[in-house]
């Protein structure tokens, strides 16, 4: 059985018309969602209208030419190469249950302490994406989710919050994350990611199959890649160039996972979000500060780095302005969990925003502390 583009783990039933998760895509009938998809928007009402007179137009159903070297249209060879679907921004890693316990006591080993258990939608990609979507950009994720009723909740979790979960992997059992928080800090972790591992490549198939670019028209957005994706896929992607227009940004996940991420480091749009850890973890070294770390990380090739180091100065480094300093905002630490993926989601959307370096810092400064003070729920 092959799967719904709309990601679905069940055949479209042909229940919902008037939406845009799949089916065939084009103005002149409309498109009958599955169960599932019912939760989306409905289409765009420009691409139900009617062309002017004497205009032909494309079969993505857009009024004006499509724009040449981008992702082509719904998945379809439509002889354009891009349509209003096509998402801006694509969060390319883990997306999973995070289960998380909290305990205001210190936590020594074998301790057994009262607290709190979290469950949430999670992973590295899911928690940038819903962060962006929040500031009202355009995003997919590409990743794996289980065809079991957690992958089922997840997906139906990332179309409430408004992602575009077209173009996930369907197969095995969804992953999960599981974590230790005490006083505010992460006392230990283990991801099971064995779908995303297993899945492999055939993770990145919508950018090679038509759907979002093929290798001839490399998608030409911003992709967020995340650590948690396998070596051999990261290695592979760099080498393919279905990127090689894309401005990338990189998130190591953990200083465990940082490593993986070296393929990609000579990126020329690269801009690589890390905190000092895993900036040691990358270069084989320890650094005293984060301004230390991003002038290694600068002269191993890295065009653009970001360094947070805690409550101590975080630092931006460009390779072609320099280096700035920013302080995080004093707050209390309640909690640890997704502070760097909040970092890089606002530092993101700043940026799209057309704030300079000073502000785009700031924000994303500002909404890290804002979660790991509790003030947001991620």
């Amino acid at each position: 059985m092959s799967f719904p583009v709309c990601a679905s783990a069940k055949p479209c039933r042909g229940c919902a018309p008037n939406r845009w998760t799949c089916g065939d895509v084009s103005p002149e009938s409309p498109d009958f969602a599955c169960e599932v998809g019912a939760l989306y928007p409905p289409r765009p009402a420009i691409a139900r209208a009617v062309a002017p007179e004497g205009r032909k137009r494309p079969a993505c159903g857009s009024l004006t030419p499509c724009r040449p070297g981008t992702a082509l249209a719904h998945g379809r060879a439509t002889g354009h190469q891009t349509c209003m679907s096509v998402p801006a921004i694509l969060c390319i890693g883990a997306v999973q249950w995070d289960l998380i316990g909290h305990t205001a006591d210190p936590m020594p080993a074998g301790a057994d302490l009262p607290g709190r258990v979290s469950r949430m939608p999670g992973g590295v990609a899911f928690n940038i994406a819903q962060a962006l979507a929040r500031e009202g950009l355009t995003v997919a994720l590409l990743a794996t989710v289980g065809t079991d009723a957690e992958g089922e909740g997840l997906v139906r979790a990332g179309m409430a919050l408004g992602l575009d979960m077209r173009f996930l992997h369907r197969g095995g059992a969804t992953d999960l994350y599981l974590a230790l928080e005490a006083e505010g800090a992460l006392v230990g972790a283990v991801a099971d990611a064995r779908a995303l591992e297993e899945a492999g490549e055939a993770v990145l198939e919508p950018l090679r199959d038509g759907r979002l670019a093929t290798e001839a028209l490399p998608f030409a957005g911003t992709a967020v890649i995340d650590g948690n994706l396998p070596e051999p896929v990261l290695s592979g992607l760099a080498a393919s160039g279905l990127l090689a227009r894309a401005d990338l940004r990189l998130a190591p996940a953990s200083p465990a996972k940082a490593p993986r991420l070296a393929p990609l480091l000579a990126h020329p749009g690269a801009v690589l979000h890390l905190n000092r850890a895993e900036a040691a973890a990358i270069c084989g070294a320890d650094f005293p500060t984060s301004l230390a770390a991003a002038e290694a990380l600068l002269a191993r090739g890295v065009a653009r780095v970001l360094v947070t180091d805690g409550a101590l100065p975080a630092t931006d480094g460009c390779a072609r302005r320099g280096l700035l300093q920013a302080c995080p905002p004093a707050v209390p630490c309640r909690r640890a969990t997704g502070a760097g993926d909040a970092f890089l989601a606002a530092h993101l959307a700043a940026e799209h925003r057309g704030a300079g370096r000073e502000a785009a810092l700031a924000a994303a400064l500002a909404a890290a502390a804002a979660l790991v003070s509790g003030d947001v729920i991620s």
